[in-house]
């Protein structure tokens, strides 16, 4: 059997438009959910907006090198959603499942612009409040999932127990999301997003973060986009909303620069954590940019965006890590070390951490490489990815 040797290219320009065609054939409905259930999802919440419909699998360009016979597949700036993955993956149950996840985040987007940002009556089992768009948010993307016939189990921040989608444990995925990160700041108009991580199988402990096969965000902002990375797809890969509604292939990211450009989350814990201090006096003392929205989602698909910076979120004697590692830092994880950026906790990358409980949290840093030899030097003194003299405020 040859193997797959995947190679994502831009094509220089990029297409205004890509050909695409789709067929009218309407998915079956899972045999594990009845006909009114499948009605009431499609129809009364509109999940697709549309009922989800097949397309027909993409031609593949496949090259052969003359030295060897792998196959060379190229994924090029232009390409739909659908006809990316089909380049990237041989696992259709993986497409079928970011097909349906993309299909969910175009819904979430329209519906971010117009649900009520009020809160509700309820708390999670984390304890926060839960605003009415996190909940249809967290519901949109249950029913992508299990619609999409191959997720085994999921769970998000809003419902943090799993949930049995139906799809089979062998050659099926494990999904755990965020739905909208950065909720409490879509009433000031501000850019927020899903984050979401899929595991093979039928576990989300006792893993850990380079055990995904997929992550992803979806951002909702002046542009609404699909940022994925694929474990064995070299890069992050942006997908842009067009207004017809179809996803258009416009950035790969497989390089994270250096740059002077800093997103400082949970400021309060300088107050009693010296060390953290001293890295954002360095960051001030060399007139670093500051861009910082306090929504982790625009915050670190930036550094993947502009290809610099850094984010951190540190924690102190008194102000106790609030990410989760299996909900938001291990996808992003995984997003920014596909793009050729680096992540830490500290002293590992977060995709080491192994995930113990739902409810794991952890401080982290995402960036360039320099950047996360200067967070784990300045704070723990030494770094693992040390290669010569010190950085900036260790030295």
């Amino acid at each position: 059997m040859e193997a797959a040797n995947i190679t994502c290219c831009a094509r220089g320009t990029l297409l205004s438009s890509v050909a695409s065609q789709h067929s009218t054939t309407s998915l079956a409905s899972p045999r594990s959910i009845s006909a009114s259930y499948t009605s009431k999802c499609l129809k009364s919440s509109s999940l697709f907006g549309e009922s989800l419909r097949t397309m027909p699998r993409s031609s593949l360009k496949v090259s052969k090198s003359k030295k060897s016979s792998t196959l060379v597949t190229k994924c090029e700036i232009g390409d739909s959603l659908e006809e990316f993955l089909s380049k990237a993956t041989e696992d259709k149950g993986l497409i079928r499942l970011m097909m349906c996840m993309g299909e969910a985040i175009r819904t979430i987007a329209f519906k971010v612009r117009t649900a009520s940002c009020g809160g509700t009556a309820c708390v999670n089992s984390f304890g926060d409040e839960q605003l009415a768009v996190d909940m249809l948010a967290d519901k949109l993307l249950f029913e992508a999932l299990t619609y999409s016939h191959f997720c085994k189990y999921a769970c998000s921040e809003e419902v943090p127990e799993l949930q049995d989608m139906g799809g089979p444990a062998e050659g099926g995925f494990s999904v755990a999301f965020d739905p909208l990160d950065g909720s409490s700041i879509v009433d000031t108009n501000f850019t927020v997003g899903t984050i979401f991580g899929v595991w093979p199988g039928d576990k989300l402990t006792g893993v850990t973060g380079r055990d995904q096969v997929a992550a992803a965000m979806g951002i909702y902002g002046p542009r609404t986009t699909y940022v994925i990375a694929l474990k064995d797809c070299p890069g992050t890969h942006e997908f842009l909303l067009l207004d017809e509604g179809k996803w258009q292939h416009v950035k790969d990211t497989t390089e994270i620069s250096e740059g002077k450009m800093f997103s400082p989350g949970n400021l309060r814990a300088t107050f009693d954590n010296p060390d953290y201090k001293n890295l954002i006096d360095y960051y001030v003392k060399e007139k670093y940019t500051l861009r910082y929205t306090g929504g982790m989602v625009p915050d670190v698909n930036q550094i993947i965006v502009k290809e610099k910076g850094v984010f951190t979120n540190v924690i102190s004697p008194t102000t106790k890590a609030k990410l989760r590692l299996l909900f938001e830092v291990a996808p992003l994880g995984l997003l920014v070390e596909q793009a050729g950026g680096y992540s830490s906790d500290g002293t590992q990358s977060v995709l080491d951490k192994v995930i113990v409980n739902l409810d794991d949290r952890t401080q982290v840093a995402y960036g360039s490489l320099n950047e996360i030899i200067r967070f784990e030097e300045t704070l723990y003194g030494s770094s693992r990815l040390k290669k010569g003299v010190p950085v900036g405020a260790s030295a």
